[in-house]
């Protein structure tokens, strides 16, 4: 197989699928291999180019194979199923993989090292815990309404509502009581946990120049700084700042056909950690700048004079992207314009 030139491989659990082609695209093998073979099979082959979807243990098969000499690619399935011919099964995929590398203006995805994959699992495990206790807390609120008790939505007035149920004064049935309290015991558990999540972060935040370097942005606090140097690519694999504001996913959808431009939501289509605590902060920002006071003449004046806020926002999140992206390229703190005020 040494006239073998580029290899299509569809990852699975336990059965994988391999597409050889030579330098002309004509096929060399098909091949189903087992987990327990896929290293044994690329350590026999001659040096080569594996392509893979960007999916789950992509990135530790791009480690491994890489091990061997091979140069390893990953990329988006949604460039790779247009490649797929009429029936799907993991050899027309194995097939459509290797045809959608060939194509010369393909966007690849950059494999993580294990540090990198390490890093960004912070702030995953702090998404589960955070959506765990907005149920929790969302539950036991609309319980208690069923009672009478009623409380605004916000984590000190949930403290207002525990208290209110453990407090025996309160007119509510033993066995509500009791498993309420269950609840919110629970929530104050990942309270902690939470907390000492954040308390990491902050570290990393210390200890990383790049990141620190983030936090000049207005906006950009140490949670957001220390995913965008976790989870974020390197900088130089976006040629401008649009391309980085694409990836978070806070562009327009574009429907443009026969020379008009038509715009539509945001395509929430990137990393969604990063979109989210971007979007996070622009309104952080938002608000103090309003409450500061802004000059008539500034962009954000301008914008939130003839623009929904959230609307703002979103702009805004995609400006701070762009600035972030330029910070990363040029190694530089942020230096606010002279005329702004916000």
């Amino acid at each position: 197989m040494e006239n073998v030139s580029i290899i299509g491989l569809d990852i699975a659990k336990s059965v994988f699928q391999a597409h050889g082609a030579d330098a002309n695209g004509a096929v060399v093998f098909r091949k189903k291999i087992s987990r327990a073979k896929l290293l044994e099979f690329f350590a026999s082959q001659p040096a080569c180019k594996v392509v893979m979807e960007a999916c789950g243990g992509a990135h530790y098969w791009a480690r491994e194979i890489a091990r061997f000499g091979h140069e390893v690619k990953l990329i988006a399935p949604k460039y790779v199923k247009p490649f797929v011919k009429r029936q799907k099964n993991d050899a027309a995929d194995a097939e459509a993989i290797c045809e959608a590398a060939t194509r010369p203006t393909m966007r690849f995805v950059a494999a993580k090292s294990e540090t990198a994959q390490a890093n960004g699992l912070v702030f995953r495990t702090r998404d589960i815990l955070v959506r765990q206790r907005t149920q929790i807390t969302n539950a036991v609120r609309g319980h208690l309404a069923e009672y009478g008790l009623v409380a605004p939505q916000g984590a000190g007035h949930f403290l207002r509502l525990a208290t209110q149920l453990e407090d025996p004064a309160t007119s509510l049935p033993q066995e509500v009581r009791s498993i309420l309290s269950l609840l919110t015991q629970t929530a104050q558990a990942l309270n902690e946990k939470i907390a000492q999540l954040d308390k990491e972060i902050a570290r990393r935040t210390r200890e990383d120049e790049v990141a620190r370097r983030l936090m000049t942005v207005p906006g950009v606090g140490a949670i957001t700084a220390t995913a965008i140097a976790a989870l974020a690519p390197p900088a130089t694999t976006f040629r401008k700042g649009r391309d980085f504001a694409a990836w978070v996913g806070l562009t327009p959808l574009q429907k443009s056909t026969g020379g008009k431009q038509k715009l539509g939501a945001t395509s929430k289509m990137g990393e969604r950690t990063i979109r989210r605590l971007l979007v996070i902060g622009a309104a952080s920002a938002i608000h103090h700048a309003t409450r500061a006071g802004l000059a008539p003449t500034s962009w954000l004046a301008r914008l939130l004079a003839r623009k929904p806020r959230m609307l703002v926002i979103v702009a805004l999140a995609n400006k701070m992207a762009r600035i972030v992206w330029a910070l990363l390229i040029k190694g530089e703190d942020y230096r606010a314009p002279a005329s702004a005020a916000a």
